[in-house]
């Protein structure tokens, strides 16, 4: 036998694999093109944010992507929290990278959410712990997408190179499931040279000022970016327009919306042409999409 025909089974197994992660790739773009409802820490205006009966509710509701924001703590695990420290939502006090998982899990993130929406209380949400995201990807597997967030880069030295060894341990990137997300364009940039295929957008907060918006900086992100996560809304006021929307579609970016929870809002932005909203209430937008 030839000495190169040896190795033809390992070649036509290593193009086949890169063909159908180069699909599966192409397919997440394909989808893009579509509006997304993207689930914000869940379905959180139902039940408590990033917890699994919130993730549960989002998934069953059909929604597109899983939206989470991921930050370490103090032993080096990805977990699924907002706020950089723990008093908003849990029993527990301090920055969260001060802590362990083993500690973190033995926190009550789900009786806050009874307190503060009595009318939505569960029993059952007494005593959720906060998860990682290994019990995510484990729990939901490529059944979903994610949309993640890193969280406060600058208090999760190491959350890039982290966060993207989770992702190529379950496949996500090569299976299409994942978008990452960031206020901070430095934590994007580093996450693109670790990978380069990873789908990224650009976190903005338009404030509430008269202030002229910089349009044209928006062709800087697409150098490294599909697109933009941008507010709606800035102290209960509109400061998000149609021409933004159309200006960054021009750049060739994608304009995802956040957080969007009335319908009348939704179908605003509907109207005006965003490629997706973020919303706590993904059933309400798929109401108006399906």
């Amino acid at each position: 036998m030839p000495h190169f025909l040896r190795h033809l089974p390992w070649l036509i197994l290593v193009t086949a694999t890169a063909n159908a992660d180069t699909e599966a790739l192409e397919q997440q773009y394909t989808d893009l093109e579509s509006f997304q409802v993207i689930a914000h820490r869940g379905a959180s205006g139902n039940a408590p944010e990033s917890t699994l009966p919130a993730l549960e509710l989002a998934h069953r509701s059909g929604a597109d992507y899983l939206e989470l924001d991921i930050q370490l703590s103090a032993d080096g695990h990805l977990v699924a929290f907002h706020d950089r420290e723990l008093q908003r939502t849990s029993n527990g006090e301090g920055r969260i990278n001060d802590f362990d998982l083993e500690t973190l899990q033995q926190l009550d993130t789900g009786s806050w959410f009874n307190a503060a929406y009595p009318d939505k209380a569960n029993e059952g949400f007494v005593g959720l712990p906060i998860l990682s995201l290994e019990e995510v990807f484990k729990r939901f597997g490529h059944d979903a997408r994610y949309y993640l967030e890193t969280k406060a880069p600058d208090q999760n030295p190491g959350l890039e190179a982290a966060l993207v060894d989770m992702l190529e341990r379950f496949e996500m990137i090569a299976d299409g499931r994942v978008i990452v997300q960031s206020f901070s364009r430095e934590s994007l940039l580093a996450l693109r040279d670790l990978r380069a295929d990873l789908p990224l957008v650009q976190l903005l907060w338009l404030p509430a000022d008269d202030m002229p918006l910089d349009l044209e900086a928006l062709g800087d992100i697409t150098d490294y970016a599909l697109g933009v996560g941008v507010n709606f809304r800035a102290d209960e006021e509109i400061v998000l327009t149609e021409n933004f929307i159309e200006t960054a579609q021009t750049h060739g970016l994608k304009v995802h919306v956040y957080t969007v929870n009335e319908q009348e809002d939704m179908q605003t932005l509907i109207d005006w042409r965003a490629d997706g909203l973020f919303t706590d209430y993904p059933e309400r937008l798929l109401e108006l999409t399906e």
